[in-house]
């Protein structure tokens, strides 16, 4: 099954794609009306126009440094996910997702690094738990996050992953407890992100990664945004080996395009032999 995600909600209908997932709220902080013909998207930590307008809901290092997207290693601002009153808000336009779709997806959540965070929030809500270990009080936010987050969608809960199946390195990197979520998603969503695809083996290893970690199912997304054609393709026969369904991102045209060429060639007979022989 091949699926699109968009900003787009007209192409969640194009006949070509399986299932489609609409952004609602993305992590510059747009936000657009839910639909009810694709999965809504929620850009859960991510949030530029969040952290500007109060920069004190940024997470911060122990030494003080925020994580925003004028530093090293950030793409976005991330805001703090012990901020009570910020989780309401994102519950709310859950709700509202809900009210259009059962269906929902959470993306960006997590932590934004090991380091993260030392506001005095965290460090309040730290030290009056029941915890002695930090990376497990974080495990147990976000944790508990997913849990009140899928508690509030009926239909399937579909939950982003960075993408680092090494095993320790989301629980480290973002406080996410596989373990633990597991329970409260159907299936995760993967990102393999590249520009050019113009190799698939650290794709294939990646996707053998979370194959191995995961007993949920899960699915791979792909970057179509002015990639050739032809390596969009080959990408997308990697990542249909691994994952359970092929997401692309934010090219509807060029991933309509790959997909249209699939389908002739499969109908012409054409063979591409076995993944890991081509990467």
């Amino acid at each position: 099954m091949y699926g699109v995600v968009t900003r787009n909600a007209e192409e969640i209908e194009w006949p070509e794609f399986d299932r489609g997932f609409y952004e609602v709220k993305d992590v510059t902080g747009r936000s657009a009306d839910p639909i009810d013909h694709g999965v809504n998207m929620v850009s859960c930590f991510g949030d530029n126009a969040a952290a500007d307008a109060d920069p004190s809901l940024v997470p911060v290092d122990d030494f003080g440094r925020p994580a925003t997207r004028d530093r090293k290693y950030f793409d976005w601002a991330y805001i703090c996910p012990s901020r009570a009153d910020y989780r309401e808000g994102l519950f709310e336009i859950i709700d509202d997702c809900v009210a259009a779709n059962e269906d929902v997806r959470l993306d960006d959540i997590g932590f934004p690094r090991a380091e993260y965070c030392r506001c005095g929030v965290c460090e309040q809500a730290f030290e009056g738990s029941e915890y002695d270990d930090r990376f497990e009080w974080r495990a147990n936010v976000i944790t508990e996050f997913v849990e009140a987050a899928a508690s509030r969608i009926p239909g399937t809960v579909y939950m982003t992953l960075y993408p680092d199946p090494y095993p320790g390195h989301l629980y480290e990197r973002a406080g996410i407890d596989l373990e633990a979520v597991e329970p409260f998603v159907d299936e995760f969503v993967v990102p393999l992100y590249d520009t050019a695809y113009e190799t698939t083996y650290w794709l294939e290893t990646i996707a053998k990664g979370f194959q191995t970690a995961l007993e949920t199912p899960f699915n791979i997304e792909l970057y179509a945004v002015n990639v050739d054609l032809d390596n969009l393709i080959h990408a997308a026969e990697v990542a249909d080996a691994y994952g359970e369904n092929v997401f692309f991102g934010y090219e509807s045209g060029n991933a309509r395009a790959a997909l249209r060429r699939m389908q002739a060639d499969a109908r012409d007979g054409v063979t591409h032999g076995e993944p890991s022989s081509e990467s």
